[in-house]
């Protein structure tokens, strides 16, 4: 019954589609044959029936069956359905490959797909593979071509986005040029077990690029909607040629009178009416002119029209001169003689014009001047030291190049209203673009020729950095007389603001939140020194230069400083660059750079995060002075608790307190060596914040858990339990976590 219901829906959304047809070819079939099945009209070299002489030969021609729900068109002898055809392709009938299981990890339900298809037919490259899932996976193979896509849910958001199809519940891949063969087979990591509360099956189907949407959490679960909707909506789009193993076309017959030969990738052509034509192209006595001028929309004409092969010619009535194609274009000639006010004006317009041609003198050589001066800036500014090192470093990634008229409109020509900070390489504005793209634009100052070579190694460190916890570089400019970079606007301040300059902290900063901060800089750090092209240190990594956007999502920012460090070397020696508080003593010493540095930076930032103490304090005693040997002093006297914020004592286990301050402790070793790597940190940091949070937890519950908590005028922006563990529960918890994540992770 539910089968004959989905076929009953698929089989009305399969007429929408059909009446709704792409840039059709004149669909005109071969004489004497049949030109229809059902709803959709078949155009020659396509013919029905075999051996009816309807078809370019036997690879065009297709079957028309009667079934229960009316005539339908199948390729050749096959049972795939075809409609839509257009002069380069057509549309079939696809079935997602599918897996469902029972809460036990039994499988309930599945169906795998395949399509073979034969010369001179191949799959589009406008389709693309969708995985749908939790806890999924699918390979799609065809001949000299294997891919595959995971559906996994991320465990740091609560729900996937609806509309993205980016890998967290939906994760889509394309597909080469030529591929005439695909088979679907999709498989799960954990059988759903995980995940069955609100994910019982998988998907994987090939289909049109932009025909599926998904629709978020609601898609995981409403596995029939899903069903139904891909059944009816996707579609999977077939190019076809003329002979298909021909490489020039120049010669060939099968393209008629008036129309041209078009010789397609990979081999074989297309035939195509010429300008001015229309019909089929395939067929005799080839394409016909249009009458142009019995389409006046298309070819407008308010004079004398004449229809001319593939053309048309419009002209103004006789007697009168002008444009015929523009609405009162044409007009009637000025008499013998001349009147007073007719010689007036005529004056009048000449000293005009003559006004204008001296202006327009001026203002060219004046343009002249700027684009020179432009020119200067642009190479002092290091443009063309720019230029080689993106080219030396195939670095080619596009940025877009701000003129000074558009940032200039944006700042209100850099009001000292709309600058939000000020750093030691320049000044930072607020501007909204003309598209209402509001943007942070960093000014640099005059420059030498150091100061120059760092505003560039900037632009290229950011070329290199696709991040969400990295601000994001738009562009620059290196027209104006300093160089200035345009970055994306983050609103909500930074995080040493947050943590020191308000009193007792903003509500938001509770030991969850400060955890979820600390994955997040302590994720981008570890995948600047792991996963860009070349390893990326920060060199400054403090609480100033990590921002926090409208979610409180932290940001890194500031690369002036940084420095990329070749695959060869483990170490680079620089002169030493830092803050005050947050410097590696070991780099301060040696003058030898590495990413151990920015662990000890990182360590200080986790320090402050924990205490909510200034890195060095001025009002502080001489044993406390100094943040990071405070706290590892600390440490090693068991007096960690006396150091920390009171909310974190309330609100955080004091094993995973302990745990932290024994992982600060490691960061801010005095030997680099023994320091643990970003991504040990990240894991640890990760597991201890796990036991407050939980990916799927429903909102209800989120909202009386915190209300319980947090007794005082305090709310926890995020709302998520906080919850207590013993010493075996988060021991218990920390292996199992560890050992998901080594499952789990891409291999």
């Amino acid at each position: 019954m539910l089968l004959h219901i989905i076929l009953s829906l698929f089989t009305m959304a399969l007429g929408t589609l059909q009446g709704s047809t792409s840039k059709a070819i004149n669909n005109i079939a071969k004489p004497n044959c049949p030109t229809h099945c059902g709803n959709v009209t078949v155009p020659y070299p396509f013919g029905i029936g075999k051996d009816t002489g309807c078809s370019l030969d036997e690879s065009f021609y297709v079957t028309c069956n009667t079934t229960d729900e009316g005539p339908k068109l199948f390729l050749l002898s096959s049972n795939i359905e075809m409609y839509n055809f257009s002069d380069s392709e057509f549309r079939v009938r696809m079935r997602p490959a599918f897996r469902c299981y029972n809460s036990d990890a039994t499988i309930s339900s599945e169906s795998d797909w395949w399509i073979r298809l034969v010369s001179p037919f191949t799959f589009s490259q406008r389709n693309k593979f969708t995985v749908l899932g939790c806890d999924d996976y699918s390979l799609i193979r065809g001949k000299n071509f294997s891919s595959g896509c995971l559906g996994i849910c991320s465990e740091d958001q609560d729900h996937p986005d609806d509309g993205q199809c980016t890998g967290s519940g939906c994760c889509q891949t394309s597909i080469p040029k030529g591929l005439d063969y695909y088979n679907v087979t999709l498989q799960a990591f954990r059988n759903h077990t995980d995940v069955s509360s609100f994910n019982r099956c998988g998907f994987a189907f090939l289909g049109e690029e932009g025909s599926f949407v998904f629709h978020g959490a609601n898609d995981l679960s409403n596995y029939t909607d899903v069903w139904l909707r891909t059944m009816a909506t996707v579609h999977v789009v077939v190019d076809w040629v003329i002979a298909p193993n021909t490489r020039d076309c120049s010669e060939s017959s099968a393209c008629k009178e008036n129309s041209s030969c078009y010789p397609v990738d990979g081999g074989g052509y297309h035939c195509r009416c010429d300008g001015g034509y229309e019909g089929n192209p395939y067929l005799d006595p080839g394409c016909q002119d249009i009458n142009e001028c019995l389409d006046q929309e298309t070819n407008p004409c308010y004079g004398d029209c004449l229809n001319t092969p593939g053309s048309y010619n419009c002209t103004c009535p006789r007697g009168s001169f002008g444009d015929a194609k523009i609405e009162n274009g044409c007009h009637q000639p000025i008499g013998s003689k001349f009147s007073s006010t007719t010689f007036v004006i005529g004056m009048v317009f000449g000293l005009l014009a003559i006004l204008s041609s001296i202006l327009g003198v001026f203002y060219s050589i004046r343009r002249k001047k700027l684009m020179k001066l432009r020119e200067k800036f642009f190479e002092q500014n290091g443009g063309v030291l720019l230029k080689q090192k993106m080219n030396s470093q195939g670095s080619h990634e596009a940025m877009t190049l701000f003129s000074i008229a558009q940032l200039r409109k944006a700042t209100n020509n850099y009001s000292q209203e709309n600058i939000i900070g000020r750093g030691g390489y320049g000044v930072v504005y607020k501007g909204v673009l003309s598209d209402k793209r509001v943007v942070a634009i960093k000014k640099s100052k005059i420059v030498d020729v150091s100061q120059a070579e760092q505003f560039i190694n900037e632009v290229l460190i950011l070329t290199q950095v696709i991040h969400r916890n990295v601000v994001n570089l738009l562009g620059c400019c290196l027209e104006e007389e300093v160089p200035i970079l345009v970055y994306e606007f983050i609103s909500n301040n930074t995080l040493f603001h947050h943590i020191h300059s308000r009193p007792g902290g903003m509500s938001w900063l509770s030991w969850e939140n400060r955890l979820k901060v600390a994955v997040e800089v302590g994720g981008a750090l570890a995948y600047l020194h792991s996963e860009t092209i070349m390893p990326i240190i920060h060199r400054d990594v403090k609480s100033t230069n990590i921002l926090l956007d409208d979610n409180y999502t932290a940001k890194i920012s500031d690369f002036g400083a940084s420095r990329l460090v070749p695959l060869d070397h483990e170490q680079v020696t620089t002169l030493i660059q830092g803050t005050l508080g947050y410097l590696d003593p070991e780099y301060y010493n040696t003058s030898q750079l590495t990413e151990k540095s920015d662990v000890y930076s990182f360590g200080v930032v986790l320090g402050e995060l924990i205490t909510g103490k200034k890195p060095i304090g001025v009002d502080r005693s001489n044993d406390e002075k100094n943040l990071a040997t405070y706290f590892v002093n600390s440490v090693k006297g068991n007096r960690l608790y006396e150091i920390v914020e009171p909310r974190i004592l309330r609100e955080g286990t004091l094993t995973q307190i302990q745990a932290v301050g024994d992982l600060v402790k490691r960061c801010l070793n005095s030997n680099g060596h023994d320091r643990p790597t970003m991504k040990e940190v990240v894991v640890e940091l990760d597991s201890l914040r796990k036991f407050t949070t939980h990916p799927w937890i429903q909102q209800q519950t989120c909202q009386e858990t915190s209300s319980l908590v947090l007794e005082d005028e305090q709310y926890n922006l995020y709302e998520v339990p906080l919850v207590s563990y013993s010493s075996n529960e988060m021991q218990s918890y920390s292996n199992s976590t560890y050992m998901a994540f080594e499952e789990k992770k891409p291999r």
